[in-house]
């Protein structure tokens, strides 16, 4: 069954096809079946818009990305109204520990995207870090920042 995690619970449209469980995605607008990836990252996506209130509008989930000759994804992608991407977010199943790779994997998506606040989870940790391109340092901070409009 759909296992517990560490974000608020949501009320998801959730259907049961022939034991293939699914669920409506709100922001690509379709029924998607649900994998341990997939409830993380569709939780993370409701914890940004119900708690810490970034626009529905803003996100775009499932991204590509070219990464030197190489086709990638990103989990979860946040823009300001300008277009500028200002969060990228990472989902591993909850049976994936998150580690250095999970961390090296999203610090090669941003070498692309240039992002200055990063979040990896599991939906059981979540880990946030906040990057200074300029001075090419980053620290880990305790808590996701809410959306600030502009």
């Amino acid at each position: 069954m759909l296992q517990p995690l560490n974000l608020p619970p949501y009320p998801f449209k959730i259907s049961d096809d022939q034991g293939t469980l699914t669920l409506f995605d709100e922001i690509r607008k379709k029924t998607i079946i649900i994998t341990p990836e997939e409830w993380v990252r569709q939780h993370f996506v409701q914890y940004l818009i119900r708690q810490k209130n970034y626009p529905r509008s803003l996100i775009k989930l499932e991204g590509g990305l070219k990464l030197n000759t190489l086709q990638k994804r990103t989990d979860i992608v946040v823009f300001n109204p300008e277009g500028q991407r200002i969060l990228m977010v990472e989902c591993k199943a909850p049976s994936v520990t998150i580690d250095q790779k999970t961390f090296d994997q999203i610090a090669r998506y941003n070498m692309v995207h240039k992002v200055s606040l990063l979040a990896v989870s599991n939906g059981l940790q979540h880990y946030y870090c906040a990057i200074d391109h300029e001075n090419c340092t980053y620290r880990f901070i305790e808590e996701l920042p809410g959306y600030v409009k502009g």
